[in-house]
């Protein structure tokens, strides 16, 4: 008996709790109870509140301003499209003028009708049906059936590997998307930390998050965010935050119902049969990028 309650009270010390004597049935002497101190688990710490910077002074909003680039939020898709066919119109009229060779003019003029065409053409509304852009660089800006619709311009003359892409709501422009050509810089300067230090010297210390810095004013937003390690690109996206708030709630609302899982995977899952869940830059070159999204030095 007194070996059976000696075992008995090693192992309840091994697991850190305190007892108190333990009575031996036909003994002379109570063995003294034992104790351990509690062992205090140490709370983890919380992490950090988010430290939120002033808004960009006039000066600096004004140059965030210049990468709306002569559109405006609240434009529709032929709008958009007429400013879209004006700069590609100057683009190729430049380049006409500067040859006198006949062949190479007709050239590119076929090549101008041919990418207004396809601007044209690009325009895609996400309405249920799965579409190319689902899974792409720009998945996590539209939803499906929220009355979202996008334009996309590439930019694909002389080298270059640009996009821009254009969204609209109830057929309303409230968001432009430019993925940056960062083939263009030194390789060591293709980061994140480059990009942002160059960002912030350009338009003021943002909001920085883990993946983007985020500018924000009452009528427009910029987010710089880091799409290297997936797509190998930047991007830089200018929004309408009050039209962002709106859709984030249709987007709830709207959101289909999630599966839940089937008798047959809960049976695999679960495998006692129980109900309980299984727990299982060269700055020069950078700034040739900025400066090519409207923006300055």
């Amino acid at each position: 008996m007194r070996r059976i309650s000696s075992l008995f009270l090693v192992a309840t010390l091994a697991l850190g709790a305190s007892f108190t004597s333990v009575a031996f049935a036909k003994t002379e002497k109570k063995a003294p109870a034992k104790t351990k101190a509690k062992a205090t688990a140490k709370k983890p710490k919380a992490p950090p509140p988010k430290k939120l910077v002033a808004p960009p002074t006039a000066e600096k909003k004004k140059e965030l301003a210049k990468l709306f680039n002569d559109f405006k939020f609240g434009q529709d898709k032929d709008e958009v499209i007429k400013i879209l066919g004006k700069q590609v119109e100057d683009t190729y009229e430049e380049r006409i003028k500067a040859t006198t060779d006949m062949s190479t003019q007709d050239r590119l003029r076929a090549e101008r009708k041919k990418e207004l065409a396809r601007i044209r053409a690009s325009f895609t509304s996400f309405e249920g049906k799965r579409t190319g852009w689902d899974v792409s660089i720009i998945e996590e800006e539209f939803a499906h059936n929220t009355g979202e619709a996008m334009l996309e311009r590439w930019e694909n003359q002389n080298g270059k590997n640009q996009r821009r892409f254009f969204f609209f709501h109830e057929g309303k422009l409230y968001k432009m998307f430019v993925s940056l050509d960062v083939s263009i810089l030194p390789e060591d300067k293709q980061n994140f930390e480059t990009f942002k230090s160059v960002m912030q010297s350009s338009y003021g210390p943002g909001n920085v998050e883990p993946d983007r810095i985020i500018w924000k004013t009452p009528e427009f937003e910029v987010r710089a965010v880091d799409k290297l390690k997936a797509y190998g690109t930047l991007a830089l996206v200018i929004e309408n935050p009050k039209v962002t708030k709106e859709l984030v709630a249709i987007r709830e609302a709207k959101a289909p119902p999630k599966k839940e899982t089937s008798a047959v995977i809960k049976a695999v899952l679960d495998t006692d049969q129980t109900d309980k869940p299984d727990v299982k830059a060269n700055s020069g070159t950078i700034d040739a990028v900025i400066k090519a999204q409207g923006g300055t030095k």
